[in-house]
């Protein structure tokens, strides 16, 4: 068993880090922190846990942690990158699920997060935390950067298309939604219901965070710069991301489908569908995947690819536990075969 700690575990992450650990037939969940809810039963704050999952919330404590086999970050961006470096040369292995360690750049994460990096020397070994593309690395990996929810949709989408050499990689657009999960679990007025509801707004238009994150992976598959424009949007809705994808096309004679579905053709958690269909949201509620649908518009040239997640499950805490599996060589799917949730 995975002698398993988390930290941070009030959130929404760490609510669903709770629920698929809970029934991971390879993880022992030993430590979750909180430093507001410290001696709080985990079961009263998250009823739906109980007679699952018999511990209480504890202050961090360095100590318990390194007991751990692996611990997972669910906390604001800034705080793994403090506590990191003292856990891996105790044998600790580290998912972050925050983006202190997505970015290889430290002059470039101050930028998009307004800190100096505190241990710049550790971004160099982080794996980017996304299985289809770093399988391998994740295996041995000590540290993973778990990516971003919408980096997962948009990154995923884009590269069957750049991998192939099929499309412009100075014309990508990413127009993608999410569900107010996505922001955290926080106090604020323009989370409120009476904020959210019967609304539908863009925000970050003059540029994202995860924009930077998803161009140095796209680039590695593009052999040149990227000109991405990507905005996000807040829709009236608890979970999941849909990203509209457009990319032009350089080649004519391409079969979409049928490069999607070679691409992913191993993928247990990606499911290229054919083009013309209209993979929705609810269609991966509560499940660890990433469905898609790429079609070419009428003869403009301009192919679009469709890609919905759940972003607290394929956007970050199913992603999480499936890097976990791959670190400790359990079945990759372990703990996250949950089918999606209908209606």
């Amino acid at each position: 068993m995975v002698r398993v700690g988390i930290v941070g575990g009030t959130g929404y992450t760490g609510a669903e880090l709770l629920r698929i650990l809970a029934r991971h037939p390879a993880a022992e969940l030993a430590v979750i922190t909180s430093r507001s809810e410290a001696g709080v039963p985990v079961a009263e704050m998250f009823p739906h846990l109980r007679g699952r999952l018999d511990l209480a919330f504890t202050a961090p404590d360095e100590g318990a942690l390194a007991e751990c086999d692996l611990v997972f970050f669910a906390t604001p961006n800034g705080t793994a990158m403090k506590a990191v470096p003292d856990l891996l040369p105790r044998g600790v292995r580290v998912v972050d699920l925050a983006a202190d360690f997505r970015l290889k750049d430290p002059d470039l994460w101050e930028t998009w997060y307004g800190m100096p990096h505190a241990c710049p020397e550790l971004l160099s070994e982080a794996v980017y935390g996304l299985p289809e593309i770093n399988r391998d690395a994740v295996r041995g990996a000590r540290l993973v950067a778990n990516p971003g929810c919408y980096p997962t949709a948009v990154t995923l989408g884009f590269l069957p298309l750049l991998a192939a050499g099929v499309v412009d990689p100075g014309w990508l657009i990413a127009d993608a939604k999410s569900g107010v999960s996505g922001a955290g679990r926080k106090a604020s007025t323009g989370l409120l219901m009476a904020e959210v509801g019967e609304s539908f707004k863009a925000y970050s238009v003059g540029g994202h965070r995860h924009a930077p994150e998803i161009r140095q992976t796209l680039e590695r598959f593009s052999g040149a710069a990227l000109n991405l424009t990507f905005v996000p949007h807040l829709v009236p809705m608890i979970r999941g991301i849909e990203a509209t994808l457009y990319a032009r096309l350089i080649r004519s004679d391409v079969d979409l489908d049928d490069l999607f579905s070679t691409y992913y053709a191993d993928e247990p958690f990606v499911d290229p569908m054919p083009g013309g269909a209209h993979p929705d949201t609810r269609s991966v509620r509560g499940a660890n995947l990433c469905r898609m649908a790429a079609t070419r518009q009428g003869g403009s040239g301009v192919v679009v690819v469709q890609s919905v997640i759940d972003n607290l499950v394929k956007g970050a805490a199913g992603q999480a536990v499936q890097n976990m599996n791959l670190m400790f060589g359990i079945e990759e799917s372990a703990g996250l075969d949950a089918l999606a949730l209908l209606p």
